[in-house]
């Protein structure tokens, strides 16, 4: 059985600066913490070195992979966090995410996402990073 899992943004509260809710609320009778997901694919190999777009697309087969496995997609996530090395990809960052979230998401209704922007992942040329919990 599919967990109920109701987004929504409290009137109490501005709106979301991006693609994402402020709360995601679940019924869920099992999560799946999928850990912080790179742009290496299934050999290990990096795809996309220095380009944001290509890992970040990566980043979201991988991530996909991971679902699929538990027999969960993304409409199961309840929450993401997003590790980005380099502040001047964040306007890319949101393109990529927008037309990403266009076949994942048609419907509107996108997980709650905090975003940081930190110094560096386990490898150099990592520019982004992504973890997921979802509810199934």
């Amino acid at each position: 059985m599919a967990a109920e899992i109701r987004t929504y943004n409290p009137t109490t509260m501005a709106k979301p600066l991006g693609l994402y809710c402020h709360v995601s609320r679940t019924t869920a009778g099992e999560f799946l913490h999928i850990a912080g997901q790179v742009s290496l694919d299934d050999t290990g190999t990096l795809v996309g070195a220095g380009d944001f777009e290509l890992q970040m697309q990566q980043t979201y087969e991988n991530l996909r992979a991971a679902l699929e496995s538990a027999g969960a997609g993304f409409g199961d996530v309840v929450k993401y966090t997003t590790y980005m090395t380099r502040k001047e990809d964040l306007g890319e960052y949101r393109r990529v995410r927008n037309a990403l979230y266009e076949d994942i998401y048609p419907d509107g209704n996108y997980p709650p996402n905090t975003l940081l922007i930190i110094s560096g992942l386990v490898n150099e040329d990592l520019l982004l990073e992504i973890e997921a919990v979802a509810a199934i």
